[in-house]
């Protein structure tokens, strides 16, 4: 199935994606689908970010080559023998074709191209084996990162949590293989990032496992699997794009 949510008569609700129509729902998709007997073109919607989130778990350090350029570029960083997790908060969120504004004492604005997932029921102390069973499905994030703010603080929270600094979408599918998805981030069309989730150091069922064996994640949370290398900067009137194999194109725009 392929999943969107998008804004209709100033509220949202979500769809299910068919041959280029969305047929709308009553409530989100995680226990079961209820029609409402609506549909519309794709092209037509306004689409959201499509998660119920109360939280996004973030994977911070989990490509190789990702931490060897962090280590060249700000920080001592190593590689770790466990996930490193940080949050991101629902005022981050931002949908497909959104704008991205950073206030103005931010004196660099990175992307971070990743795969994110959405979960479809609660989860706690979940095994890798059985992980994938509370999935909704995956779909594209952009960890939009102030990295000059990040540095200056030692920490990662306010560098990460500004309004609209996680672009999610187009869609949620659970139509992929997480471990077998290439992940490719294009700056105003030139690539910049380009990696596989073949190469993620902890892969999506050990870390639904890692992460739920310390916190409880609700249906619609979202999870950040990590960025590869390449990350850099961005500057107002550039476009960002996310794309990731069998989900689509994730398109922000910074102003």
């Amino acid at each position: 199935m392929k999943y969107v949510k998008l804004l209709r008569n100033g509220q949202p609700v979500w769809g299910v994606l068919q041959d280029g129509m969305v047929r709308t729902l009553s409530k989100p998709p995680f226990e079961a689908l209820c029609y409402d007997g609506e549909s519309l073109p794709l092209e037509k919607c306004s689409l959201l970010a499509p998660c119920e989130a109360s939280k996004l778990v973030c994977v911070g350090k989990n490509y190789y080559d990702h931490i060897a350029e962090m280590r060249s570029m700000l920080d001592a960083s190593h590689n770790p023998d466990r996930p490193t997790l940080f949050l991101k908060a629902p005022n981050a969120l931002n949908g497909h074709e959104g704008n991205v504004h950073a206030p103005d004492f931010v004196g660099r604005l990175d992307y971070e191209g990743e795969l994110a997932v959405v979960m479809k029921r609660c989860a706690k102390d979940v095994s890798a084996d059985d992980a994938l069973d509370y999935v909704l499905g995956y779909t594209c994030l952009n960890d939009i990162t102030a990295r000059d703010i990040q540095k200056e603080d030692g920490q990662w929270a306010r560098g990460k949590n500004m309004d609209g600094f996680a672009p999610l979408g187009p869609l949620v599918t659970d139509e992929v293989d997480p471990d077998h998805l290439s992940i490719t981030t294009r700056l105003n069309g030139r690539v910049v990032q380009q990696s596989s989730t073949e190469l993620l150091i902890t892969n999506v069922r050990k870390i639904i496992a890692f992460i739920t064996a310390s916190m409880t994640l609700e249906p619609g949370d979202v999870i950040a699997t990590g960025t590869p290398a390449g990350v850099g900067a961005m500057l107002p009137g550039d476009t960002v794009e996310v794309e990731i194999s069998g989900i689509g194109v994730l398109r922000s725009h910074i102003v």
